[in-house]
């Protein structure tokens, strides 16, 4: 009986997931809560576990986009295991040549000869494959092989280099036997494409074959697939590409490949050498002018993530569904500062966490959050729902991209509380660690441009949220305090939301609240 395994609720407004990569392949066996594959979505990554022990049916290709329920594999319970095609070799594939046959060949045509393989129990032959390595890759170019056919190779060697137009990639060995190298290098095969074949059981050794006699200094020399001269100084079919498109010869170019061939890193990096002088003879009028370096090489490619193509997808819908618009004030945070360097040390040595800014601004937002309850809102068809609790997403930068976790109840932490989730979070987002429910359901947003030095932006609201606060980087300004004129730490506030359910009595109300609360911070303290 088969199980469907489906893209399961992952979020309150995620609607849709990207696979990410496989961790098993067609035909495997898997095991219950195994992890499958990964899914992505524009708020985290997460694992898909299978739900039953069997064999893997895959449905969903890797860059394929889902909606929530649809079927992304199937498990074939108490089906037989095979992951490839396992065909059994006839017996007579099997013995070696009579040693009579290999020397009754006339020298003009005898050819390295690949050593046989010999079989003291049952065989079976596995056949090696292109891996499907990419949404839109239908073909890959055979590298470089670093295994030659009769080769005794073991599981998951690497045996050879593929090329797509994307990427280069090595391939594993399935199963440890002897090789036979079926596609060539430079050969240009289909996904699914049969590479090489790898004889697998039984007690397998290699039949041991004479040197074949010299050949004529007529005849022309012959380089063996595996041999570290074949790709010296030969270029890969994208490499060769790009070098004609920039006029390099590939005799000038160094290869950094196995066996010194020259891969697709090493044309992009590649200048043209520098001309000669003219000979002394030459007229000097006869030089020629310098030529301004072609465009390509001053310009590179790099496939987007499925991260960051869902995230762009998210925030386009969001500028084309909603009536976005950001209004702007300047806060003086002096008194925040004045406050925090006071007591940072001892807030550091009572509670063990920093005393930043983030918790200041959060704490000022929740109050603010109350009086204003629209901005803490969200649009549900034609009904407005408003939050009774302020669930507060802090944008954090993580390696894979802007992440948004999210700080439960804000309003009912302290300073110290809200400083050791800030920390929390932040922290597991930078190993790619938060789960998806850290992730899910904020009502409002806080984004700090600051820290990488922004002094003005305009951010978007973060769906299905109808505001989001950004922050800036403070800088010293001469601003008039009481008639004088004064030097003071200022940062500029922007607030962007969704003009369909804020009005602008509200959004400036807003930010009005937040400058009170956070140039007298008393007040966060008060409650007033």
């Amino acid at each position: 009986m088969a199980i469907e395994m489906k893209v399961p609720a992952v979020g309150e407004s995620i609607t849709e997931v990207t696979v990410a990569t496989w961790n098993k392949k067609e035909g495997d066996h898997v095991k219950l809560d195994e992890v499958l594959c990964e899914l992505e979505s524009d708020k985290a990554t997460f694992e898909l576990p299978a739900e039953a022990e069997g064999v893997l049916h895959i449905v969903a290709k890797e860059g394929d986009v889902l909606p929530i329920g649809a079927i992304i594999c199937t498990i074939e319970a108490g089906g037989a295991t095979a992951s490839v095609k396992v065909a059994d070799a006839p017996a007579a594939a099997v013995v070696a040549a009579p040693a009579a046959a290999v020397v009754a060949a006339p020298v003009a045509a005898v050819a390295p000869v690949a050593p046989a393989p010999v079989s003291s129990g049952p065989t079976s032959v596995l056949e090696i494959k292109v891996p499907a390595v990419g949404e839109s890759i239908t073909e890959v170019t055979v590298s470089v092989w670093n295994k030659k056919t009769g080769d005794s190779v073991s599981l998951d060697e690497v045996l050879c280099e593929l090329e797509s137009d994307k990427a280069t990639f090595e391939l594993p060995a399935e199963a440890a036997g002897i090789l036979e190298v079926i596609a060539q290098p430079g050969a240009v095969v289909p996904i699914g494409g049969i590479l090489a074949k790898i004889m697998v059981g039984g007690a397998v050794a290699v039949a041991a074959v004479a040197d074949p006699a010299p050949v004529a200094e007529s005849s022309a020399p012959v380089a063996s697939s595996g041999d570290a001269s074949y790709a010296a100084g030969h270029p890969s079919p994208a490499a060769a590409k790009i070098l004609d498109e920039k006029g390099i010869s590939a005799a000038s170019v160094a290869g950094s490949g196995v066996g010194g061939r020259i891969t697709k890193e090493d044309a992009v990096s590649a200048t043209q050498p520098s001309v000669s002088a003219p000979a002394a003879s030459a007229p000097a009028a006869s030089a020629p002018a310098a030529v301004a370096a072609p465009a390509t090489e001053r310009t590179r490619r790099e496939k987007m993530s499925s991260l960051r193509k869902t995230v762009a997808r998210r925030l386009v819908a969001v500028k084309n569904e909603t009536a976005m618009l950001t209004t702007f004030n300047e806060v003086d945070m002096k008194p925040v500062m004045d406050l925090r360097g006071k007591y940072k040390d001892k807030f550091k040595e009572k509670h063990g966490v920093g005393l930043g800014f983030m918790s200041f601004f959060t704490k000022a937002v929740c109050v603010a959050l109350k009086e204003y309850p629209s901005v803490n809102a969200k649009i549900d068809g034609e009904e407005i729902v408003f939050h009774d609790y302020c669930d507060i997403s802090i944008a954090v930068s993580a390696p894979k991209g802007l992440v948004v976790p999210v700080i439960r109840s804000a309003e009912n932490l302290s300073l110290a509380g809200i400083e050791s989730e800030v920390a929390r979070l932040a922290g597991k987002a930078r190993e790619n660690k938060l789960s998806l429910e850290e992730m899910s359901g904020g009502t409002f947003t806080i984004t700090n441009g600051g820290v990488f030095g922004s002094m003005l932006s305009t951010p978007i609201i973060n769906a299905p949220q109808v505001a989001i606060l950004g922050m800036h980087n403070i800088v010293e300004r001469a601003v008039v305090v009481d008639g004088q004129i004064v030097v003071r730490p200022i940062m500029y506030l922007a607030l962007s939301y969704d003009h369909r359910i804020i009005d602008g009595r509200e959004s400036v109300s807003f930010l009005v609240r937040l400058k009170q609360l956070l140039e007298d911070p008393a007040r966060l303290l008060l409650d007033i």
